[in-house]
């Protein structure tokens, strides 16, 4: 019988961080499922905060009897590639895969320059190839997640998750056409046909299945060029390189699915300056042939693409400031500037921002409406 690897605990001390331990449990053995002799991939920093969290995931699934190998990695943003070895590690096969870094896992260059095909979909990172295409892997991604709250939010009911998830995916599911309000100024109509929702409830078991831990929305990819409106984010956001706590609104101005103005303080050029950059690197991505050739130009166009409508079911979550948790919080819902969950508004980034206390209404096609959140409060069945 082989020896199991040594312990990640025997090197760093959890003892600052009571919960941790469990909540890793938690995530591998109720989440995960994670089986004896399962190749676990580990990605992450080495940061103190996220290198720790890595080293608890890593001790759990030596407990649970899989196999772990853990990574670490320069800390990437959503503008840098991953590191040749972390893409490398996925000709393995790994069952599992948990991404959990200071910032992002990175993106895969051959996939952006030459997309993995699988069934007539195309993937531009070998991780979705896996996950979503072969579906030979399952796992959860936690991006600038801090231990503080992993401990509070990973610990859950996830069985009344689950089924809150299941009743937003069935109520989009079901829409042609959502509209969203909020007492910032928000008013927003966005169309759903051909498009399902997604259920990030926390149920990474099975091959093909993977989230974030805390888990706890369910999102959807607006149809292309359809939403019309203004969005006012008003509690946080994603920018290429952090999240941000947003002091003074972000006005945005959409139009046929795409951001036309960004009106605001110092929060809203930040995220302006984000876009250009996105729009720039895409560009010259097709210059430099990381991109094939007119690809460049949808990759810039779609930076200012609407490419996610997600709905925060969390109850243990709230507004930090780092989006990996804010996202999941009662009381919110959050749109994403860039790419979508669909794969036909690629971007390089997807840039969640935050909308508190909104009116979600879906519509169907007889014209029935579903009410999910009134003034921040979801409506149970």
């Amino acid at each position: 019988m082989s020896k199991l690897p040594s312990k990640f605990a025997h090197i760093q001390s959890f003892a600052g961080f009571p919960g941790l331990q469990e909540a890793a449990r938690i995530a591998v053995e109720v989440s995960l499922k994670v089986k004896p002799q399962e190749q676990a991939l580990i990605i992450s920093n080495p940061a103190p905060e996220v290198g720790m969290l890595a080293g608890a995931l890593y001790d759990a699934v030596i407990d649970a009897e899989g196999c772990p190998v853990l990574l670490f990695q320069p800390i990437k943003t959503q503008l840098d590639f991953a590191e040749p070895a972390v893409i490398a590690a996925f000709s393995a096969k790994p069952a599992v895969c948990i991404s959990l870094s200071a910032e992002k896992m990175g993106k895969d260059p051959q996939g952006i320059s030459a997309p993995y095909t699988h069934k007539n979909i195309q993937y531009d990172h070998v991780f979705h190839l896996q996950m979503y295409g072969e579906k030979t892997c399952r796992g959860f991604w936690s991006p600038a997640t801090t231990a503080e709250s992993f401990i509070r939010t990973v610990p859950i009911d996830y069985k009344t998750l689950k089924r809150r998830c299941a009743a937003v995916k069935a109520a989009l599911d079901e829409a042609v056409s959502v509209h969203i309000t909020g007492p910032g100024g928000t008013d927003l109509q966005i169309g759903l046909r051909g498009r399902q929702g997604r259920a990030d409830d926390g149920d990474f078991s099975e091959g093909g299945r993977g989230g974030n831990l805390p888990a706890g929305e369910t999102f959807i990819s607006p149809e292309n060029n359809t939403a019309q409106g203004i969005i006012v984010f008003d509690g946080s956001i994603s920018l290429h390189d952090q999240d941000i706590l947003i002091h003074k609104p972000i006005r945005c101005v959409v139009e046929k699915g795409f951001v036309t103005d960004i009106q605001g303080g110092e929060e809203a050029e930040a995220l302006a300056e984000t876009i250009r950059l996105a729009e720039t690197n895409a560009r010259n991505h097709e210059k430099n042939r990381t991109l094939p050739a007119g690809a460049g130009a949808v990759y810039a166009r779609n930076a200012r693409n609407i490419g996610e409508l997600g709905i925060g079911l969390n109850p243990a979550a709230r507004i930090t400031g780092h989006m990996l948790e804010d996202e999941k919080a009662f009381h919110t819902c959050h749109f994403a500037v860039g790419l979508n969950y669909d794969g036909d508004a690629p971007s390089l980034i997807h840039l969640d921002g935050l909308v508190k206390n909104p009116t979600i209404i879906t519509r169907n096609d007889q014209g029935k409406e579903v009410v999910i959140e009134k003034e921040g409060i979801y409506i149970e069945d």
